[in-house]
């Protein structure tokens, strides 16, 4: 007998505030049969889950991942392939560095169908949180969001490095606080101006909020001086300054500065 295949939603759960998600993207988990979600999937939305969902963790942080990404892969295929409709829920947006690829090419190659929700991404939302536009008609007409991670001296191409530096207004870092200083000091060696702006901004969106403003030359000295937890967005950028008029959302935590932003 044909294994009756059931379907994969690749959802996007939003930055961290619940009320971020989109209209589509709680239609699927409200309806799933199966939710395999992430640490930074807020659990209120968790909540608005059927009684009798299956629940599946595979949260990954720093140096430590409760699931082994092809036990993942695994997972949602052998749940679809018994009838499940399976909500795969990922924080932020599942295409930006959610490895969304990764595990849909693994259920294309099992005929296993699936959709794609889309979802607020955290390097546009938490700087936006913190009063930081990431675009702004007179100071920032280009940005680009790169994974921190890889962020070594010697994983990125002098040639990106310089492209970054030098051909990008606004530049967002996902997962790179452990990388913080070096990626600053490449931008400064690539071109950067060393004065330019960095904001730092921790579980955006959520109460926990916190932000840090500082500069390419300063910040090694505002993180020796300031612990600031992960998830956190580091957002390069003139951009930054606006956040002296802009600023809107109650944070818990007051802002250090490491540098004078002026008037």
């Amino acid at each position: 007998m044909e294994t009756n295949k059931g379907k994969v939603f690749f959802v996007g759960a939003g930055p961290g505030d619940p009320d971020l998600i989109t209209a589509k993207g709680l239609k699927c988990i409200q309806s799933a049969d199966v939710i395999v979600y992430d640490r930074l999937a807020n659990p209120e939305l968790i909540n608005a889950a059927r009684k009798d969902a299956e629940f599946i963790y595979c949260g990954k942080q720093p140096n430590h991942h409760s699931i082994q990404q092809e036990q993942i892969n695994e997972i949602i295929v052998s749940k679809a392939l018994q009838g499940k409709m399976v909500t795969r829920l990922k924080g932020g947006d599942p295409c930006v560095f959610g490895r969304v690829g990764e595990e849909s090419e693994k259920l294309a190659r099992h005929g296993v169908a699936f959709e794609i929700v889309p979802g607020i991404t955290a390097g546009i939302a938490a700087p936006a949180y913190a009063g930081i536009p990431v675009t702004h008609r007179n100071v920032a007409s280009t940005f680009a969001m790169v994974t921190g991670h890889l962020c070594h001296e010697n994983t990125i191409s002098p040639d990106k490095w310089k492209a970054l530096a030098t051909g990008i207004d606004t530049v967002a870092f996902y997962m790179g606080m452990g990388n913080a200083s070096n990626i600053c000091n490449q931008l400064i060696h690539y071109g950067r101006n060393p004065e330019t702006p960095v904001a730092i901004v921790s579980w955006g969106t959520t109460e926990d909020q916190r932000t840090i403003i500082s500069s390419l030359n300063t910040i090694e000295k505002t993180l020796q001086e300031q612990q600031i937890p992960n998830p956190a967005i580091i957002l390069v950028g003139e951009v930054v300054h606006l956040r002296e008029r802009l600023s809107w959302f109650a944070e818990n935590a007051d802002e250090t500065k490491g540098y004078d932003v002026g008037n």
